[in-house]
């Protein structure tokens, strides 16, 4: 299993956020991406999970002898960031049953999952009376409740307390595929077995 970056760049008009980068990342490893506001973090994670297009490069994903790329590869992933959307008048349950469905997710315990992140009672309220840290939490159930090989996490601690940001080390030093952050906190920087600097 491997996730290959190939000569990425991205330019929008009078700008240019990255030119022509290139990393591997195997299984079992994590790739930390980070620098300044600005610098182009959260688009190269968009484009990573096929969100948005490249201006040139691409990226594939290597997995038992075949290789996606493109809207191929957003099946295997599993994305947490501060813009990922939620239904807020939906409940937790209601959010997770949808988005199970549209994915082809099944078998799930959703209740299980919900109190793995500390959520447990909170199944049948509304999303709208979530705190930012508690909708930080759900979108880790979502994030993981397919046990994505790629898990791709944009800030992955914001509005999060203690508590949460332990759970967040926990869902990264279990998780056994391929691991991306985009970070600018320097504790964070510790999980990558390579780091990447934008400028």
């Amino acid at each position: 299993m491997k996730l290959v970056l190939e000569k990425l760049t991205k330019t929008f008009p009078g700008r240019k956020v990255f030119k022509d980068v290139s990393i591997e990342v195997d299984k079992g490893k994590t790739l930390v991406i980070t620098g300044p506001n600005g610098s182009g973090k959260t688009t190269m994670m968009k484009i990573i999970s096929s969100l948005m297009p490249a201006t040139s490069g691409k990226v594939i994903f290597q997995n038992n002898g075949s290789s996606f790329s493109g809207v191929e590869i957003l099946p295997f992933i599993g994305f947490v960031a501060p813009d990922l959307f939620l239904y807020d008048e939906l409940t937790a349950l209601e959010n997770l049953t949808f988005f199970a469905s549209v994915s082809g997710i099944t078998g799930v315990d959703f209740e299980s999952k919900l109190t793995e992140f500390g959520l447990k009672g909170r199944s049948g309220d509304l999303v709208r009376s979530y705190s930012s840290g508690m909708k930080q939490r759900l979108k880790y159930v979502l994030a993981t409740m397919k046990s994505p090989q790629i898990l791709m996490l944009d800030e992955p601690t914001a509005n999060l307390d203690e508590d949460g940001k332990m759970m967040v080390d926990r869902v990264i030093k279990n998780h056994h595929g391929i691991t991306v952050i985009a970070t600018n906190e320097e504790k964070e920087l510790e999980y990558g077995d390579s780091i990447y600097r934008l400028n």
